[in-house]
């Protein structure tokens, strides 16, 4: 029982939570047409990204879709409000979702951050460990959101710190790949860390709406609230990588990316401030 199914929505909270919905797959279906259309630009050294971003779409188009069922289907018109129809709504949908999409995510970093060898094996095994242990373990916490008991915090809290171990190995991965790149690019990872930075810590308000505002608008709130933060981690996140692996293609001197790119002030050379990679 997610806190979604205690309440009953006027016509404008509910078209309001399903539009989100709708919204945020048809996002995430634009994304996953861009990272194709645009794949071939980037060098074989740095493409698998795109192809990442490409499953991460796929994944969460359905995750939204089956949102939108529930939430469709959860719910009846009574002549004044939608009512609860007996067939719950489940957040657990976005929990399955990202214990998928976080791993993905993450190494996509790793790919575009020039990260390779045992470094990259051991960074990829902290992403994976830390992230899906701060998505179970919040799992484990929502079930007992509408309470607001033990249960709800100290799972919320657990996840909080598997998050914090998370947050420090992307700002190393980060750190890293910065010190070797050319200044503009060194700019592009800085802008990665503050949309990582604000898009995942976002993330805990959604968790803790139940406690927050625990009403219809506190509902709707929610639902915007996951779908923002969704849209930013996911798809402007995916787009932002696929720019960065662009310009480095470009500086290292592939066709592809030198002709399709505004980064390269002369089409015949790698920029003149790329340093080797």
């Amino acid at each position: 029982m997610t806190f979604e199914n205690l309440f009953s929505y006027s016509v404008a909270q509910f078209e309001v939570v399903l539009g989100v919905f709708t919204l945020t797959a048809a996002v995430f279906a634009a994304c996953l047409v861009y990272s194709l259309a645009t794949a071939k630009s980037i060098s074989p050294r740095y493409r698998l990204t795109s192809y990442l971003t490409g499953v991460v779409m796929v994944s969460a188009f359905f995750e939204l879709g089956l949102l939108a069922l529930r939430w469709y289907g959860g719910f009846t018109w009574d002549g004044t409000a939608y009512v609860p129809s007996g067939d719950l709504f489940s957040n657990g949908f976005r929990y399955m979702n990202w214990s998928i999409d976080v791993p993905v995510l993450l190494t996509q970093l790793l790919i575009v951050g020039g990260i390779t060898g045992t470094l990259f094996f051991r960074r990829w095994a902290a992403f994976v460990v830390a992230g899906l242990a701060m998505i179970w373990t919040g799992y484990v916490g929502q079930f007992d959101e509408v309470d607001g008991g033990a249960q709800f915090w100290v799972w919320g809290g657990v996840s909080t710190v598997f998050y914090l171990w998370l947050l420090v190995v992307a700002y190393q991965t980060i750190r890293d790949a910065k010190a070797k790149s050319s200044p503009g690019v060194a700019k592009m990872f800085t802008a990665v860390w503050y949309l990582f930075l604000v898009s995942w810590s976002i993330y805990p308000l959604a968790y803790l709406m139940p406690q927050i505002w625990s009403d219809p608008n506190g509902v709707v709130l929610r639902n915007l609230i996951y779908s923002s933060a969704d849209i930013a981690s996911k798809a402007v996140y995916g787009v932002l990588l696929a720019a960065i692996a662009q310009k480095l293609s470009a500086e290292e001197g592939y066709q592809p990316a030198i002709d399709g790119s505004s980064w390269v002030e002369r089409p015949d050379a790698p920029h003149p401030g790329a340093t080797p990679r």
